[in-house]
């Protein structure tokens, strides 16, 4: 009987230090996997970090540099002369609106204010559908409207800037999830400053395949910048 109540004893001794064990072991083993998802969270030591768009000179899309005048410098133009239509490519009802009355208190010649839109083909008509998915807010210009475009494009935290096939001066700016508020007005271009090109530009004229311009009228500034 005292061996039974002996081996018994031992066998219960056993389990449990199997169990400490055991649980020690998962203890560990989940500690250090909390402790490489938060370093991976935390991008510590660049675990995990990627590189988008973000991070790079006008978020990933090629720009063309800015055109110089006869002094060979490229210069901030006038907010007036600045021909611009404000589309709203969110979900949040006013928003461009807001935005408009914002950069028109700031000089800029608003000319139209409303919903972002692309033609669709439905059933073999061409239809306008309103888009409220857009990411990054988005600064649509032609080449003949290049510095007009970095002036306006100063005036915001998060645009892009890309160049389509349009010919007129028009400057479209749409605004997505990204935006949260217009640049500084102190630290915003200011007229017949030197322009700081994106890193990387290429010279309007040397870029090819070009999106398609959008149906709208055409705009011709009503001043322009002095060389």
């Amino acid at each position: 009987m005292t061996q039974q109540v002996y081996e018994r004893e031992a066998r219960k001794a056993y389990v449990r230090r199997r169990q400490t064990v055991v649980f020690s072991i998962t203890g560990t083993a989940l500690a250090i996997i909390l402790v490489v998802a938060l370093m991976f969270n935390f991008h510590l030591f660049g675990l995990g970090a990627y590189v988008t768009p973000t991070t790079e000179p006008n978020y990933g899309n090629v720009a063309p540099c800015a055109v110089a005048g006869k002094d060979g410098k490229a210069k901030y133009v006038a907010n007036g002369s600045v021909g611009i239509r404000v589309l709203n490519g969110t979900a949040h009802l006013g928003f461009a609106k807001a935005v408009g009355g914002a950069l028109t208190k700031r000089g800029f010649s608003v000319q139209f204010i409303g919903n972002y839109q692309v033609k669709k083909i439905v059933k073999g008509k061409p239809v306008m559908e309103n888009v409220s998915n857009v990411e990054r807010t988005t600064i649509y210009f032609g080449k003949n409207a290049v510095n007009e475009a970095y002036t306006l494009a100063g005036n915001f935290t998060d645009a892009t800037m890309i160049m389509t096939a349009r010919e007129d001066q028009l400057v479209d700016v749409v605004l997505g999830a990204t935006f949260t508020d217009l640049q500084n007005e102190d630290t915003s271009p200011q007229e017949g400053k030197e322009i700081t090109n994106v890193e990387g530009c290429k010279a309007a004229d040397k870029m090819t395949n070009l999106p398609a311009d959008t149906d709208h009228t055409a705009y011709t500034a009503q001043q322009t910048q002095q060389q």
